[in-house]
């Protein structure tokens, strides 16, 4: 008999007991498991080994699990996440679904729920995959194409048609863009950009998302010395504004 093939699971959990009970139910399972006990580790393990479905806690040392779900979301809005975390009341669980998570299970939790839940978001998301994939892998809110005032973005095809012509942008250009966008009329500070976006790349510094708001003001602003859509906020970071919204 044919078996079907296994399925790469990264559980990222602080709590080493937990995470060798996970690691070892899972691997039972039939599943391969890696294991990463902080939100950095994590994220470099999403890059590197390319798992199937992500088990997430909140609360970790250095990064937390709601900054490495929305890194995640701004690049792959497919792959199943499933927050399992202590903090359990409505209002986590709100924001946890607001952000992108697939499903949420509060600690303590029963080990056979929690292996149905995994077992359903996998078959899921075999499901999905043989779905013909979205145009534009951006929120639902934003959309393939994003106006403001004269300036047009085209998440498809990585283009801006602004003040400075037609721009082909990067892919952390594009990142950013969606998370201010994703974030518009709300502040996000500078070590917030730099855990969403980056992950805190060793390389990145705050001084290296200054230069992307500045760049982004060449690009957008009629005037960049007096920006109307990437404004500073003194001691809280950078805002998007788009005042066509309002």
């Amino acid at each position: 008999m044919e078996t079907a093939p296994k399925k790469r699971l990264l559980v990222i959990e602080d709590d080493p007991h937990i995470a060798e009970g996970l690691e070892l139910n899972l691997t039972l399972q039939g599943h391969q498991v890696r294991v990463a006990t902080n939100g950095i580790e994590g994220l470099q393990l999403w890059r590197d080994w390319h798992p199937q479905l992500i088990v997430l806690d909140l609360m970790l040392p250095g990064m937390d699990g709601l900054s490495v779900l929305q890194n995640i979301r701004l690049t792959d809005k497919r792959l199943p996440v499933l927050i399992l975390s202590a903090r359990g009341d409505a209002a986590d669980r709100i924001k946890g679904f607001t952000h992108g998570v697939d499903d949420y299970l509060a600690k303590p939790f029963n080990l056979e729920e929690f292996l149905l839940r995994v077992k359903r978001l996998l078959e899921r998301d075999e499901w999905q995959r043989q779905a013909p994939a979205p145009t534009a892998d951006v929120s639902p809110d934003i959309g393939p194409v994003y106006v403001f005032g004269p300036n047009r973005i085209d998440f498809t095809t990585a283009t801006a048609s602004c003040r400075a012509g037609t721009v082909q942008l990067t892919d952390q250009e594009v990142k950013l863009l969606k998370l201010f966008i994703a974030h518009r009329g709300k502040p996000l500070s500078r070590r917030r950009l730099q855990e969403i976006g980056w992950g805190y790349a060793r390389n990145v510094t705050t001084r290296t998302v200054d230069n992307f708001i500045v760049r982004f003001r060449r690009y957008f602003e009629e005037n960049p010395k007096k920006p109307v859509y990437f404004k500073s906020r003194r001691g809280l970071g950078y805002v998007f504004e788009d005042e066509s919204e309002g």
